[in-house]
This record gives structure tokens, sequence and C-alpha cells, in this order.
């Protein structure tokens, strides 16, 4: 009796190794894609602020239909640096305006399974935005 108690003990034990175990799993996952999300998010959020310097009138300090001179400043609504943009969700760069296109780079706050952060990188047209994730 006592060795069959012992038995019950030690795999209820296991069990609840297991559960936790994958219990964590799944809460990173969870706060990973939340991330992504989130990025993903204010990326489409800066890309609509993109599209809109570039059909708003140089006279009225956009682009006049050129992405050329557009500063994250501008796209964010937040002094500091020309080029990057931090938020609570992560990092946003816009790594180049040209006259016809944007690329905008997220770096999100929550690592995945390997330990690397999430990235999202946008490209920005005058008429669509496309979205790349490079690390979930």
């Amino acid at each position: 009796m006592g060795q069959q108690q012992l038995l019950l003990i030690i795999l209820g034990v296991i069990v609840v190794g297991i559960a936790v175990a994958v219990g964590i799993t799944m809460f990173t996952d969870s706060a990973t894609s939340a991330n992504r999300d989130a990025i993903t998010n204010d990326l489409v959020n800066l890309s609509s602020r993109a599209q809109q310097y570039y059909r708003r009138p140089k006279s009225l300090a956009g682009g006049g239909n050129s992405f050329t001179g557009l500063k994250m400043g501008s796209l964010s609504n937040a002094a500091g640096s020309n080029s990057t943009f931090t938020n609570a969700n992560g990092s946003y760069v816009l790594s180049s305006a040209t006259g016809s296109s944007v690329q905008l780079l997220a770096y999100g706050t929550e690592k995945n399974g390997s330990g690397n952060t999430v990235q999202v990188q946008m490209n920005v047209s005058a008429t669509k935005i496309d979205t790349t994730m490079i690390l979930q």
C-alpha cells in the first residue's frame, strides 16, 4: 500500500510539472504573438500617415506626391530623432524614403522561443502597404 501511494505521488508531481512547462510555453508564445500584432498595428498606423504625407501638398507640409523628405517625427507626432520612434510595443525605424516608397522597420519588445525579438518590415507606396515578418 505504501509503494502504491508513493507511485501515485510521483506520477502526480510529473503531471503537474508537465502542465507547468506547457503553461509557460503557451504564455511565452502568446506574449510574442501579442507583441507582433501590436507592432504590426503601429506600423499600419505609421504607414497610413506616410501615405497622407505623400498626398498632402507641399504648401501644407506634405510631400506633394513624393515620400522624399519624410521624417519619423512627422509620422509619430513625437519629438526626437528624424528616423526612429519608440513606444511600449517596440522601436520603429524609417529606414528609407524615396520619391515613390518608404520602408519602415519595427523591433518588438518580446523575445520569441529562440531568444530573438520580433521584427516586422513594411514597404509603403502611394497605393499599397506590403508587410513582411522578419522574425516571428
